[in-house]
């Protein structure tokens, strides 16, 4: 192994790990060791790079990302292949690795397209082999299976019934690209709407519903095994009915979206989801972050609506809360300037969590070193990050 290895970084901290780690890169930049600092006895002259105590991490993986740069993605045409391109070195410049464009509820015809503009710019990037741009990984459906009372800015029209008919209108040729489907329980004809779905291959996420602790429980056992943005678009956390949320933080096997801008939950509750969950499983960060990312505060189109964007927060006039327009980053920043949690914790939910949630690979021997160094600034309780430029 020791032939394969062209570059050391060393005095590195982790997440997951308790103590500085050295990792071993290859020449092509694969990941081939990660070691504690202490048992490292290798004396070859490798090039080093000292991180002197900073953190290190893969990019961050966004699984609730609704458009980009003015480009909602429900709405996509192939047309638009060019500025999703565009979209995808963005949020690269923001630190993301990969993300799931998510089609919110719209009508099944903008679903088909885009569905099939996405499938093609898979195949696309799959082709371009490795480049420095965040990739696809696949689908996030956020609907159209969604309670009604729960819609949130989900326009009512497009909602459809759960059932097996539906959903295979809705998946279409597609479902192999579908990695996540947001629904509400509650809606199932029968059982099988959430074994079908599984079967498949697709990560089912409880949202958008009204569904008690019985029937999130149920929909867990059936397969279920994420919840879509905790605490919003659901009922509360109550002493004698912990509904669809409580039933999650007490199932080790289910993961939790958050989203910590500072608006969709404060800071005190995403204490508690966190404290519950044992910080060391089970929430990931999101940026539910709406097509005017990487624009100017102001006036968008929203389907047929409009929403208003001040400070990164996405509202429809009517004062319903839409989304956000920051980066996931800066999520982390958030939890640690709340004093939520460490950053090395931090920077977990927003990279290593989110692959966990949908069975990917975290940092480990084997995977492309596609980087960040984290430093912590003590005088000016600032968190800076930065590829990192590995010269190999």
């Amino acid at each position: 192994m020791n032939s394969q290895i062209n570059l050391k970084i060393i005095n590195a901290r982790l997440p997951g790990y308790s103590s500085l780690q050295e990792i071993k890169l290859a020449r092509d930049g694969t990941i081939v060791g990660i070691e504690p600092m202490q048992s490292c006895q290798e004396t070859e002259n490798f090039k080093i790079l000292d991180l002197r105590g900073d953190w290190l991490s893969l990019g961050g993986v966004d699984l609730q990302i609704n458009g980009g740069l003015g480009l909602a993605f429900p709405d996509l045409e192939f047309k638009n292949l060019p500025l999703l391109a565009d979209i995808c070195q963005f949020l690269w410049q923001e630190g993301i690795d990969a993300f799931l464009p998510t089609i919110v509820t719209t009508s099944v015809e903008n679903i088909q397209r885009s569905l099939a503009v996405i499938a093609e710019f898979m195949k696309q990037q799959e082709q371009q082999g490795k480049i420095e741009t965040a990739r696809v990984l696949g689908v996030h459906l956020e609907g159209p299976f969604l309670n009604y009372e729960k819609r949130g800015a989900h326009p009512a029209k497009y909602l459809l019934p759960l059932n097996l008919d539906n959903i295979k209108k809705v998946l279409g040729d597609y479902s192999a690209i579908v990695k996540i489907i947001t629904l509400a329980p509650e809606l199932a004809a029968t059982e099988r709407e959430i074994t079908y779905l599984k079967d498949l291959g697709i990560t089912i996420s409880l949202g958008h519903s009204l569904a008690n602790a019985e029937r999130a429980k149920q929909a867990f056992n059936l397969g279920a095994s994420m919840v879509t943005h905790a605490c919003n678009a659901m009922p509360s956390l109550h002493h004698r009915e912990p509904g669809l949320l409580g039933e999650a933080i007490i199932n080790k096997n289910v993961y939790c979206g958050l989203i910590a801008d500072g608006q969709h939950v404060c800071p005190t509750m995403i204490r508690l989801l966190l404290k519950a969950s044992d910080f060391d499983r089970g929430i990931f960060l999101v940026s539910d972050a709406l097509a005017p990312i990487g624009l100017n505060d102001g006036l968008y189109p929203w389907d047929d609506r409009q929403i208003e964007v001040k400070n990164g927060t996405a509202r429809l006039l009517n004062g319903t809360l839409a989304g956000t327009t920051l980066p996931l980053l800066v999520g982390v920043e958030n939890l640690v300037k709340w004093d939520i949690c460490d950053l090395g914790a931090a920077i977990a939910m927003a990279t290593e969590s989110p692959r966990k949630a949908i069975n990917a690979p975290g940092i480990d021997r084997g995977q492309q070193a596609r980087l960040l160094r984290w430093n912590w600034d003590e005088n000016r309780k600032k968190i800076t990050w930065q590829r990192l430029e590995l010269g190999i």
